[in-house]
This record gives C-alpha cells, structure tokens and sequence, in this order.
C-alpha cells in the first residue's frame, strides 16, 4: 500500500503543476480583460480557489473529531504558503517581484490583527464556536472592505478601475468571447488543482501513518504542505510567467482566509481543542513567519532571490523545530 501512495503523490504532482498553468493563465487573464489590479484578483479570487483544499480537509477533520489536524492544517499553511510557496517563487522567478506597496500596507495590518486575535483566542487550548462565528463576522467585514476602497480599484497607472458590472457592459464581442475561453480555462485548472490536491494529501496522510506519526505533527506539516500545494504551485508558476503580483496576492489572501474561513467555520462545525504546548509554538511561530514576510515585501516594494532564501530557511527553522521538539 505505502508504494501506491508513493506512486499517486508523484502522478499527482504532475498534474498539479500542469493545471496551475492553466489557472494562472486564466486569472492573468480575468484581470486584463476586466481591468482589475492583478493584486486584488490573487487576493480575492485565486486564494479563495487554492484555499478550498485546506477548508474541506479542515472541516472535515473537525467534523470526524479530529481537531489537531484541522486547527494545524489551517497555522501550518499559513507558514507553509509564506515560506515555501512565496519563497520559492521569489528564488525562481526570472526578474525580481514587484508589490503593490499601497494594497501591502492595508492588507498587512489586517493580517497581522487577525493572527494577533487568532492567538489571543486560542490561549486557553479551545476554539469555540462563538470564537469560529468571530473570525467569520470579521471575514465578511474584510470582503467589504476590498469591494469598497478605493486603493483596491486603482490600476497601475492610478486610473479608477470602473466596477465589474459596468466592465462587463463596455466589453467588445471578441473581448467577450476571450473573456469565456478565459473563465474556462480559469475553471479547468481549478479544477485539476483541487482534484489532483485531495490526491496528494491522501497520499501524504497515508505515508505519515505508516511511519507512525502524531495527529497535530500531521497538520501542521504534510498535511498543510499537501493542501498548500494549490498556492505552492501557482505561486511558482505565477513567478515563472512574470505575473508575480498574483503570486503575493494570493499568498496573502490565503493567509488571511485560512485564519478567518478555515479556523472559522471549522470550530463552528465542531469546537477544536488542541494542547496548550502545540498552540504555544506554531501561534507565535505563525506570527513571526508573516511579520517576516510583509518587511520582507515591505523593504523596496519589491522580493528578490535573497529575500525569498531567507523565507524558504524560516520554513526549514519551522520544520526542524516541530520534529524536535514534537516527535
């Protein structure tokens, strides 16, 4: 059996990547056509997307009793995204990555407050359903805020960016016969990301119960790498095309849903409890993980190769740590 959990993680990767190429394109795509800031479509959109792996197996473990991997699946991808997906793409794209300094500054605060919060509620080992129904509330209050200001409308050259109903209307026919091609091949690859994810995270669980490996550790590491893997890949296929402000956006935007959405409607489906020790570590360490990833963003509007080692190497910190001192 462990051979054929091998054998689809391998098969699995490979399609993985092949659809990110898809999605990529179609979201590159989206935001030309209805001119809108590549940014805001990477938050809003792609993460909502390759978010959706992390949410079904999150609420799903917390619906079968098991909360460790819900709650570690959800802080686990967020170190995860920021120290691999987003390193990655900064180590291997071709030209350095530019941020939207003007959109960072915004989302930043946001997603630093939550992570802040998320922690706060966490400290006494238990994520009620009134905590979960917290975190859903200021979710909702966060996709007001990205409809409604106005530096989320603004394209590059500073020009207001018109609504998406009133785009739609001053579309050409070709515009929006390219704009269905688009939205399919939009729809095709998510669809091979999150098929080819829940492959990749069966697989992965079953390698780490054959080797005998703890709930939370499962979480927390393969799981939410396995899960991780729809923003690990389209981040570096994102980077690799040149389109690296859908790489951050969606990256930050996954980081944010996964705090809000994730934890959120998990501990409403069913209150987790984790030990206060895991909670401890992987909180704090979550926290430390973003605030180095918005300086690194932060410092010339702009992530490099060397930025993006020194990412990567927080995420190697974060695995070393949790072998040690939780296996």
């Amino acid at each position: 059996m462990i051979y054929l959990y091998f054998f689809s993680f391998v098969v699995s990767f490979v399609v993985l990547f092949r659809s990110a190429g898809f999605f990529v394109a179609g979201a590159s795509g989206i935001a030309k056509v209805l001119n809108i800031p590549k940014m805001v479509i990477g938050i809003v959109l792609v993460s909502l997307a390759t978010t959706a792996p992390e949410f079904s197996v999150s609420v799903m473990a917390a619906a079968l009793g098991e909360p460790e991997i819900a709650l570690g699946n959800a802080v686990g991808s967020v170190i995860c995204d920021d120290g691999i997906a987003l390193g990655l793409a900064a180590v291997l794209a071709p030209t350095v990555i530019l941020v939207n300094c003007r959109i960072l500054k915004i989302v930043g605060i946001f997603l630093l407050a939550i992570d802040f919060l998320a922690y706060l509620l966490a400290r006494n080992g238990t994520f009620g359903r009134v905590e979960g129904l917290i975190l859903v509330i200021i979710l909702c209050l966060y996709f007001i805020l990205i409809l409604k200001n106005k530096n989320f409308r603004f394209d590059r050259e500073g020009q207001s960016n018109n609504s998406l109903s009133d785009n739609k209307k001053n579309l050409t026919p070709s515009e929006k016969s390219s704009l269905k091609r688009i939205i399919y091949r939009f729809i095709l690859g998510l669809v091979g990301i999150v098929i080819t994810s829940y492959f990749i995270v069966w697989a992965a669980k079953g390698i780490a119960l054959h080797f005998s490996v703890s709930e939370a550790i499962i979480g927390a590491t393969v799981i939410a790498i396995g899960t991780s893997l729809p923003e690990i890949s389209i981040c570096i296929t994102a980077a690799l095309k040149g389109e690296g402000e859908i790489a951050v956006g969606n990256i930050i935007g996954a980081d944010i849903l996964n705090i809000l959405w994730i934890i959120g409607v998990s501990s409403i489906v069913n209150p987790i409890k984790v030990e206060l020790d895991f909670i401890n570590f992987t909180f704090p360490y979550m926290i430390l993980m973003v605030t180095v990833m918005l300086v690194c963003m932060r410092i010339g509007c702009r992530l490099g190769k060397i930025k993006g080692v020194i990412l990567f190497g927080f995420y190697i910190l974060y695995l070393f740590l949790t072998l040690k001192f939780f296996i």
